[in-house]
């Protein structure tokens, strides 16, 4: 599956207008529910590359996928290496809730 620049363009301001709406949950001393903080956390790991797309411009895969695994040096659990990993398989997505 192949998707144009419109696409990635308009999925990729989506996650910068969530990022911005979701920075005041930001940083491991936070009280908002867990899911919500990785959501937080998880934009903001992947903004600069919602960036890059907006701009038409490429971004390198691996560096973005350590940006998401490092989320779990802030927040409690493995989700940002659970999320990098299963990101990094082509054509797989995860679909647990």
């Amino acid at each position: 599956m192949s998707i144009d620049n419109t696409e990635a363009r308009l999925i990729a301001n989506a996650l910068y207008e969530i990022r911005l709406l979701l920075s005041p949950y930001m940083g491991s001393e936070n009280d908002a529910p867990h899911d919500v903080r990785l959501a937080a956390h998880v934009a903001y790991a992947l903004h600069n590359e919602a960036a890059a797309l907006i701009d038409a411009e490429k971004f390198d895969i691996e560096t973005a996928l350590r940006k998401v695994a490092a989320i779990d040096n802030v927040l409690p659990g493995n989700d940002g290496d659970r999320l990098a990993s299963t990101w990094a398989t082509p054509n797989r997505v995860d679909r647990s809730d």
